[in-house]
């Protein structure tokens, strides 16, 4: 079995200390076997922001799976954010835009979907696209296989399809055929699950979870409370527990669970509580 946290949008420079804290404290308790955080570690791109992330993420389990999102793109400084757009993510962060981590049950890719031309939408190219297949598609298929992005392939109710990571349409059929499992996202500060095929109509008939993380740390919310993922897999299982900051900023708590069971249809819904 390996269990994931899975967590976004974490904007240090809009932080609320006492919940940074409770957070470590719970992902510490928790002992992941893998650290997945999909974008926007910082508020405004700042070196003291990238620091203080670099400072968090030194303090959680290793190993771990970073991208960048929109809001670690400069804003204000035309030229940071078209000549070293990834400037601070890269010199604080890692300057690997493509991370992977495999092991004998998990594989996970992270793909950067922050575009300097774009203030918040995102985009995954043909290369980026050509990337992921040419790493998931010679694994064996016994292996449950992660894609990690800032934007996501798939919303909740409520939102505008361009909200949806750009050319998702064109670049799902091959991540699909290449196997992915599991769709991992952030950007909306909202938490959402939901299956591709929902969406996507496949001719391979192949669908993977797509799995949205709120805000885990921000104090930006927008109707929810902090929030990240922890996703349990026991192939062909797995478990999605969202945990959610409680009341009184102690560390953070189990709110609901979704169950889910690999089956040749796509994935089915076996527990929810």
């Amino acid at each position: 079995m390996r269990k994931i946290v899975h967590m976004s949008d974490l904007h240090f420079g809009r932080t609320d200390d006492a919940v940074v804290e409770s957070l470590v404290e719970t992902v510490v308790e928790i002992a992941p076997d893998l650290v997945v955080v999909s974008g926007d570690l910082t508020q405004r791109a700042k070196s003291r922001e990238f620091a203080a992330a670099r400072t968090f993420l030194d303090r959680l389990p290793k190993p771990q799976v970073v991208v960048p999102g929109n809001h670690d793109v400069p804003l204000y400084s035309v030229y940071k954010r078209f000549v070293m757009p990834l400037k601070g993510f890269t010199r604080f962060i890692t300057n690997d835009l493509t991370p992977f981590y495999l092991d004998d049950e998990i594989a996970a890719i992270g793909v950067n979907t922050a575009r300097s031309l774009t203030i918040k939408d995102g985009r995954i190219s043909k290369e980026q696209v050509a990337e992921i297949s040419s790493r998931l598609s010679p694994l064996s298929e016994e292996l449950t296989k992660i894609v990690v992005t800032h934007h996501p392939f798939d919303l909740p109710a409520g939102f505008h399809s361009g909200d949806l990571v750009d050319r998702a349409e064109k670049a799902m059929p091959a991540i699909a055929e290449s196997g992915a499992d599991i769709f991992l996202s952030g950007h909306l500060h909202v938490s959402h699950i939901t299956d591709s095929a929902a969406r996507y109509r496949l001719a391979s008939g192949r669908s993977g979870l797509i799995i949205q993380a709120g805000t885990a740390t921000s104090t930006r919310g927008r109707g929810e409370r902090n929030s990240f993922n922890l996703i349990e897999i026991d192939s062909p299982k797995l478990t999605v527990s969202h945990f959610e900051l409680s009341n009184n900023r102690k560390p953070f708590e189990v709110r609901s669970s979704q169950s889910f069971e690999k089956t040749p249809n796509g994935w089915l819904s076996v527990k929810s509580t």
